[in-house]
């Protein structure tokens, strides 16, 4: 009977070896996308003057941790060894050259470089900024810093920010990065707002040479015609609101208010166009209907008693030309 044994075993491993080579790609692809972008090194990143750089190993240990810049000439002044010229080079190929020069003062240096600073490099910030383009950035700075030397986020702007880096530079350091279709750039979205809030300020991560910052422009609900405070109202996390947190935004009503006779006026995705939505505004306060939930881009148009018409028309030139607008962000 062995010989029978050894047949079907063998029969039952070929099944289970093809059972997952089947399932292999569906799985395997995003592991083998996470570890190249963990395994990701700055191997390409070239040091030049004012770079600041760490020197450290087994036998450095007077001299860990005390930063040394390059100077105008591409040099450092090495421990043991005194100057060494470094600019122009990887970090890898500095290990190895201080490796070389100081093999004759230590056996196996096992020499450890590390950037500290790097020097001035083009940082791009793009978007819903008040200074938007390439900014020059010396030294280390953070998310929040950037943003500041962009003259801060504009009123419209959205909560949910993108950072894109390319890959020489290591993949972003959060949990949600990810690296993009070709592989030569890692990803990741911030909510700006739970950083200034301390509720994620781990996210507010070093930025690199030649990052993108990308803030979007944000969803709005606009409240227009005859309420306190008219304008559009930024959205930030949420989704959508309900018209009466909308005009609880716009600080509520004017006593000549048609209430009666509200509109909602919603872009059609398939067509330049809105859809005009009658609701009874009116009802809504007073309990006998439901609220009625406003969408991004949605404008709640609130007419007075006279002169609907006229109004919808001044408010639709409003919208499209952006002009003659308060934009309100929420508490």
């Amino acid at each position: 009977m062995k010989p029978i044994r050894v047949l079907l075993f063998g029969l039952a491993s070929l099944v289970l070896v093809a059972s997952a080579a089947a399932q292999g790609p569906s799985t395997e692809e995003p592991y083998e996308l996470k570890a190249k972008c963990s395994n990701q090194v700055r191997s390409t990143y070239l040091l030049g003057p004012d770079d600041q750089l760490e020197i450290s190993g087994p036998d450095l240990t007077d001299n860990a941790n005390k930063p040394m810049r390059i100077d105008d000439d591409g040099n450092i002044q090495a421990p043991l060894v005194g100057r060494v010229h470094v600019s122009g080079l990887t970090v890898q190929q500095t290990e190895e050259k201080l490796d070389k020069a100081m093999s004759t003062y230590i056996r196996q240096p096992q020499v450890v470089v590390n950037v500290v600073e790097i020097r001035s490099q083009p940082v791009s910030v793009l978007g819903a900024v008040n200074t938007p383009g390439v900014h020059q950035v010396q030294g280390n700075k953070t998310l929040l810093e950037m943003l500041a030397l962009a003259g801060g986020m504009r009123q419209d702007a959205g909560y949910s920010i993108r950072i894109t880096r390319e890959q020489e530079w290591g993949c972003i350091p959060l949990p949600k990065a990810q690296l993009d279709p070709s592989g030569k750039f890692s990803v990741a979205e911030v909510n700006v707002r739970k950083i200034m809030d301390a509720k994620n300020p781990e996210e507010n991560i070093q930025i690199l040479p030649h990052d993108v910052i990308s803030v979007p422009k944000a969803e709005m609900v606009y409240v227009i015609g005859d309420v306190k405070h008219s304008g559009g109202f930024v959205l930030g996390e949420h989704q959508s609101i309900s018209i009466l947190q909308a005009l609880s935004l716009a600080e509520g009503l004017n006593s000549t208010a048609d209430t009666r006779h509200a509109r909602i006026l919603r872009l059609q995705h398939d067509a330049d166009q809105r859809q005009e939505l009658a609701v009874d505004v009116k009802d809504v306060l007073a309990g006998k209907k439901s609220d009625v939930t406003l969408q991004g881009d949605d404008i709640l148009f609130i007419p007075g008693s006279t002169g609907k018409k006229a109004a919808m028309r001044t408010l639709e030139a409003a919208i499209q030309t952006g002009t003659g607008l308060a934009i309100w962000r929420m508490p």
